[in-house]
């Protein structure tokens, strides 16, 4: 891409991201009844931290270089994205429907808007506030058919708690990148690192040891190879660029690409006011995105 300016690039790097994170679904899905499901994040997290070492090793003279708060963030950012997050999204999914939890996860969009326009003075444009408005809505025309919130009091609440988590650790993301002081190796890794330790502990402590198939095996290696390491690493470089607010919705647009890998994969099917409703959402992102 030796003729695109710095963000066009950023942003095609940030929507090759969320298209393999959207095949992660699928993958989870096929496996998650054989695999338990924290020691199934912490395989995914720990075996990518693995892969992404030599890099930071290598680059060890400049993590030196980090200042204490660019450190904490790396640390907060483990903590937040690749263990709280990562672990508490398969615990949300065993007391609450998959598509309200889905659903909440997209208002983590105006949650960074909001707390980046104070702590990251990254201020939106009209346009972008249209399109933020316009994704939502599209947004809740495709799950309002779907959601059922009676008697799920304890699992949105405790969606509720991730949607923070997950807001918290997109700013965090921002934050530790947007200076391009440190590369986006040492970010993944470092934080990485950290992050997915913490998952292996409280994977092994909770459900011990798996014994697992062959196919299993190659699942978990694929999505720490591809899905996770080279994607995080990939996502880490966009965020040099793109705004909190721009890359959480750009992470939004999961929802259409995981409603359409379902509908050829798993034969889900999508309603004319689901189309209209996935329809909205893209042009939704695509108001955010759009400059003058």
């Amino acid at each position: 891409m030796p003729n695109q300016n710095p963000r066009t690039k950023a942003i095609l790097q940030a929507i090759l991201v969320t298209t393999i994170w959207s095949s992660s679904w699928l993958i989870i899905k096929f496996f998650i009844h054989e695999i338990p499901p924290f020691t199934f994040a912490a395989m995914r997290y720990g075996i990518a931290f693995l892969l992404l070492l030599p890099g930071l090793i290598r680059n060890r003279a400049e993590l030196r270089t980090a200042s204490k708060t660019e450190l904490r963030a790396m640390v907060g950012l483990g903590l937040l994205y690749y263990c709280i997050l990562a672990g508490g999204q398969f615990l949300v999914l065993k007391v609450l429907e998959s598509t309200t939890f889905s659903l909440m996860l997209n208002f983590t969009t105006p949650i960074v808007a909001v707390v980046g326009m104070y702590w990251l003075k990254e201020r939106l444009t009209p346009r972008q506030w249209w399109g933020m408005a316009v994704f939502l809505l599209g947004a809740l025309l495709y799950f309002y058919q779907r959601v059922h919130v009676s008697g799920q009091t304890a699992g949105i609440i405790l969606a509720g708690v991730i949607v923070l988590v997950n807001a918290g650790s997109s700013l965090l993301g921002r934050f530790v990148n947007r200076e391009q002081r440190l590369s986006p190796i040492i970010v993944t890794a470092f934080s990485m690192g950290v992050g997915s330790s913490v998952l292996v502990a409280v994977a092994l402590a909770w459900e011990g040891l798996p014994r697992l198939s062959a196919q299993a095996w190659m699942a978990i290696v694929w999505l720490a190879a591809v899905n996770t390491a080279f994607a995080f690493w990939l996502w880490n470089t966009s965020l040099r660029m793109l705004s909190a607010m721009e890359s959480s919705m750009i992470n939004n647009t999961m929802l259409v690409q995981i409603a359409f890998l379902s509908y050829i994969f798993l034969d889900e099917r999508i309603s004319l006011v689901q189309v209209l409703g996935l329809g909205l959402a893209m042009a939704g992102v695509v108001l955010v995105s759009l400059r003058k």
